[in-house]
């Protein structure tokens, strides 16, 4: 695995975070100042107070970092430098013989450990409920920015040049020929690595298609702020489930402030680096489907993600001080998010029934004329990977079975 040259050299990494930086983190938490209570009773102001404080509670008295430390440390990681940056990556071989090859890139407020539930049901089927059939090899880098990769220090970083590093990676690991998967802003790589025909990319699956016509996209957004009235002015002819999620869009389009803000000002959100509490609430506040399950969770009624489970991935956030520089992909982002990309190959999509929008069969079909596979699933939202794993795991195998007959 060091083989290459020195800057192309795939490297071994461990995490491995001081006892220190620990301890500074509950001390930030403990001496947290706290706003009043919402003037509310429902989440429409954002995370609750009662929210945050039990978070915090926990955080500081009972959580334990070095359990997820031990698990990420049981898995290989690397780090490698592409096009002037050093990516971190898991890299979870099969047993198996003919495994198939998938990168799989996760979004924002996430990151690798909202995928590590995943990764023994991919790449060891038979000890899963699969057969050999469905094994994988698994590659799951941090994204640009994120956890253990390298924050860049000049514009230039968007999803499109994100979708041609996860290409080189894959390249430089001898796969010539995968399959990617992605949700979120992963969801969103994975179709621009598609459309920019990237060598060896074979298919692809995602839980957040980008699927919405160009027509609808530009109403939308230019009806962020209500003037426009987008829902009055839909184009005739569409079903009932097209317009179900025309309604989706219009509501996301309008409360979505936390993107806008992070797309226009993200240095301004210094508090994102300097108080724990300020990232957690920022967070946890993604859409109100995602921030009523995960306050559910530090009510005492884990349903998908437990307290240990929100509690991993935002302290990786903290620990690697990435709140600012993980937020700046929305400010290089040049295309919609839920807009077609022009993607030719084979492609499965799964639909979550709380995921922040569900694309109509109709769409994919035309924005993914490759469509292999469009099912909706009975339960999970935004992060099924990480929210309900069984499965996503079962439609990752589904969607892409076509393709290993291929190979």
């Amino acid at each position: 695995m060091s083989a290459g040259t020195a800057a192309s050299a795939i490297r071994p990494f461990r995490v491995s975070i001081p006892d220190a930086d620990l301890k500074d983190l509950r001390a930030r938490i403990m001496h947290t100042r706290w706003p009043d209570r919402e003037t509310v009773d429902d989440q429409s102001q954002g995370t609750q107070l009662a929210t945050i404080q039990e978070l915090a509670r926990y955080w500081a008295e009972e959580y334990d970092w070095r359990r997820c430390e031990a698990r990420l440390n049981s898995l290989p990681n690397f780090r490698t430098e592409i096009d002037g940056l050093d990516i971190h990556f898991l890299h979870v071989r099969s047993r198996h013989e003919n495994a198939l090859p998938i990168i799989i890139s996760h979004g924002w407020p996430y990151s690798v450990v909202s995928l590590l539930k995943i990764i023994e049901p991919l790449t060891d089927p038979t000890a899963h409920g699969g057969s050999a059939d469905d094994a994988f090899h698994v590659v799951i880098p941090s994204l640009p920015g994120y956890g253990f990769s390298g924050k860049p220090a000049a514009t230039g970083w968007g999803p499109d040049r994100v979708g041609r590093a996860w290409a080189a990676l894959m390249q430089r690991l001898g796969y010539d020929r995968y399959v990617a998967q992605g949700g979120d802003w992963g969801a969103i790589v994975v179709d621009l690595m598609a459309a920019q025909e990237v060598a060896g990319l074979a298919g692809m699956h995602t839980n957040m298609a980008c699927a919405v016509p160009a027509e609808l996209d530009r109403l939308f957004q230019q009806d962020i702020v209500g003037a426009a009235d987008a829902l009055a002015n839909l184009p005739p002819g569409l079903s009932d489930e097209e317009r179900a999620a025309c309604e989706q869009l219009d509501f996301l389009w309008k409360h979505v402030t936390y993107a806008l803000q992070m797309g226009s000002r993200p240095q301004t959100l210094t508090g994102l680096a300097d108080s724990p509490t300020f990232l957690a609430s920022w967070m946890l506040d993604l859409d109100p489907r995602t921030l009523a399950l995960i306050s559910r969770s530090f009510a005492g009624v884990p349903e998908g993600l437990t307290r240990d489970d929100v509690l991993d991935n935002i302290t990786l956030y903290w620990l690697t001080n990435t709140g600012v520089s993980s937020a700046r992909l929305y400010a290089e982002n040049r295309f919609s998010f839920f807009a077609v990309k022009g993607v030719r190959i084979p492609v499965a999509v799964s639909v979550f029934p709380d995921e922040i929008y569900a694309p109509p069969r109709s769409w994919a079909e035309q924005a993914y004329p490759g469509l292999v596979h469009y099912r909706r699933l009975p339960k999970g939202g935004h992060f099924p990977a990480w929210e309900q794993p069984a499965a996503f795991v079962d439609e990752v195998r589904t969607g892409l079975r076509s393709l290993r007959r291929a190979r």
